[in-house]
């Protein structure tokens, strides 16, 4: 999907293993997620055809590992990867530099799949999947206690910039609101990617 100067992948990524080949660890119990900073990830409800929609949920420590979690000529995109695509779908540079939910209907544009949304003020604007992104709300993975959230109600997608050594950069997209989110959190978490190709 073009948009602006940059080229996305129109569903998140799904992969087990990193581009070499080697498996990424698939932990599924509370204790493991929560001990450790290497990377992971997991099938919501540890349910691998949930994957088969929503793709996968990565720890971050899988989205920042040298051995590259996204495919060749892809990669996972950086917090002014995100603010570039937010700012050619009309948010200003002010907005897109704030935290927590800014904009105007951009999440809207960013969502898709209307069916798999709560009804709320994500779907009900008018610029709803008009970009054909796709975001869908695949929900997380909470690291302190393992549960698993939101699903059907909200998106959670890494970007590749840490703020410090336990929290990351991320975005949100929710059912009740037609903004986005950008904020930081536990790189322990399990969120969505979204990968952006590579520019010569």
């Amino acid at each position: 999907m073009v948009i602006g100067d940059q080229v996305w992948m129109t569903e998140n990524l799904k992969v087990t293993h990193y581009r070499d080949g080697t498996a990424i660890p698939n932990l599924t119990s509370k204790e493991d997620r929560t001990r450790t900073n290497r990377g992971a990830y997991i099938f919501y409800d540890n349910n691998s055809s949930n994957g088969d929609t929503y793709g996968a949920l990565y720890n971050w420590y899988a989205v920042a590992y040298r051995r590259n979690i996204a495919p060749a000529g892809w990669h996972v995109p950086t917090d002014a990867e995100w603010k570039e695509l937010e700012q050619t779908l009309g948010m200003s540079q002010s907005e897109a530099d704030d935290t927590g939910w800014r904009g105007a209907n951009e999440g809207s544009k960013l969502a898709g799949d209307a069916g798999l949304w709560n009804s709320g003020s994500l779907e009900n604007n008018s610029g709803f999947g008009t970009r054909s992104f796709t975001t869908l709300p695949s929900g997380y993975r909470h690291y302190s206690n393992g549960s698993y959230t939101n699903m059907g109600s909200n998106g959670y997608f890494w970007s590749a910039t840490e703020l410090h050594s336990s929290t990351a950069w991320y975005r949100e997209l929710s059912y009740y609101s037609s903004d986005v989110a950008r904020d930081l959190y536990n790189k322990k978490n399990g969120f969505s990617v979204r990968c952006v190709k590579d520019q010569n």
